[in-house]
């Protein structure tokens, strides 16, 4: 029953699915011994599959596995859309997790065009990430901006289809019938379009391998070996074709992505966050963090949002890259001081919208170990400010905290306080509603504590 249940997570269906959380919350309060104890671990940065999430969860999929690992606090995270918004904040609710929203895209930098940052050969252009929604709800410029960033995504994917299904002919796609569909809301990425590929070579081939060796210019035995494994397999495909240098790939210039004030102002105006995301800082643009936080903490970014496996070669998959990966890690450690000194809490997370990436960080290890504190730090001030914006309206970017604490420390202070004392959960919830939302902060965190 409970694999069932399990499985009718991740169903396209929304009333299935919350009926399937409901009934696995039930199992679980009749056998306590169903979930572990909380532990020290926290994940903010989990695509859902209204994006892509490589093992199909969708947002209610992720709240049942935050009960399931013992997460402190969950976050979600989907590019151009809040579609998941809502269900998350709302699975949360029900099973008592601290939860967090956010949506990730890419943005033009103007003033760094001719600098790589986070996304690697394409200069000028950063993925940014909009943390904190308390709402999949947005206003009516945010409406606007959002049907543009997902006009200009959906642009790109079909162009790239057009490229790609001429060099793979016999094996074409169509973009309705066989990417749409892996969707729920429409919302396809490079991912899906991938995954849409790799089935209809499987149906056109018995054996896919010489295929796919014939258009990767590799040898057979080459792509036999790297089907062994669906992650290395699926990137190696995705960068021959649609990554810098590929096939159907088409270089990115100032009017590709919405430019960053454009972005960042319609995550503010939406009482969210919006955080720079670190890549592994090495390249270029991030060789000058400290100028490239000084010019969007001005445009409006408030977090700094890590990937630490990612940005630190995980030693499991590559045991014997022992150097990079001790200099990453300096890397990784002096641009979260870095981040800090300057006011800017840290969101750390795995993403899962790629074949073989972590469900969870280990934050016990030699590189993140003098970073935990902070990382979870994080997550409860993004969570406090979620909270009590979703209630009394006085989240991180409203006037009422932006008069009683008019810098960025000071607000991080007390939303991170404020994390650390609401409990997760409706009751919680309804205790916050009856605050008065005018009193000062001291007065307010005394409430708290009480």
């Amino acid at each position: 029953m409970r694999g069932h249940l399990e499985s009718q997570l991740n169903d396209f269906s929304f009333e299935k699915r919350k009926a399937a959380l409901l009934q696995l919350l039930k199992l679980a309060e009749e056998n306590p011994a169903m979930l572990p104890p909380e532990g020290n671990h926290v994940n903010m940065h989990c695509h859902s599959f209204y994006s892509f999430n490589a093992y199909g969860y969708s947002p209610s999929a992720l709240v049942w596995l935050a009960k399931q690992l013992g997460w402190q606090v969950a976050g979600i995270v989907d590019f151009d859309n809040l579609d998941g918004v809502d269900e998350f904040l709302s699975g949360c609710d029900l099973a008592s997790v601290r939860g967090s929203a956010a949506m990730e895209t890419r943005i033009f930098i103007s003033e760094f065009a001719e600098y790589v940052a986070n996304s690697p050969g394409e200069p000028g252009v950063s993925y940014s990430c909009g943390i904190g929604f308390s709402s999949g709800k947005v206003n009516e410029k945010g409406k606007k901006i959002l049907k543009s960033m997902r006009e200009r995504a959906d642009q790109r994917n079909r162009s790239m289809v057009e490229h790609l299904n001429d060099y793979l002919d016999p094996v074409c796609i169509d973009y309705e019938e066989d990417v749409i569909p892996l969707t729920p809301s429409g919302n396809a990425t490079e991912r899906h379009m991938l995954s849409a590929y790799l089935d209809a070579a499987s149906r056109v081939f018995p054996d896919p391998a010489p295929f796919w060796a014939d258009k990767m210019g590799l040898k057979e035995s080459e792509v036999r070996e790297l089907m062994q494994d669906l992650a290395l397999f699926s990137d190696a495909v995705r960068r021959k074709l649609m990554k810098q240098g590929g096939i159907a790939y088409v270089q990115p210039g100032p009017k590709t992505f919405p430019p960053a004030e454009e972005f960042y102002e319609m995550v503010i105006s939406n009482n969210a966050i919006p955080s720079f995301n670190y890549l592994n800082g090495a390249t270029e643009g991030e060789q000058r963090m400290e100028e490239l936080l000084e010019l969007l903490i001005a445009k409006g970014i408030a977090a700094f949002n890590m990937i630490p496996n990612l940005a630190v070669p995980d030693p499991q998959s590559d045991p014997d890259n022992y150097e990079i990966r001790k200099k990453r890690a300096e890397l990784l450690k002096k641009n979260a001081d870095l981040a800090r000194d300057f006011d800017l809490p840290l969101h750390i997370g795995t993403e899962m919208n790629s074949y073989g990436q972590r469900k969870e960080d280990d934050l016990s290890t030699e590189e993140l170990a003098p970073l935990q504190k902070h990382f979870i730090d994080g997550a409860y001030f993004i969570y406090g400010h979620v909270q009590l914006q979703r209630t009394l309206g006085i989240g991180y970017q409203s006037a009422w905290a932006k008069s009683f604490m008019p810098t960025r420390a000071e607000r991080n202070r007390f939303y991170t306080k404020a994390g650390y004392l609401i409990p997760p959960g409706f009751k919680s919830m309804e205790t916050l509603k009856s605050l008065d939302g005018s009193m000062n902060p001291p007065d307010l965190l005394k409430k708290l504590e009480a």
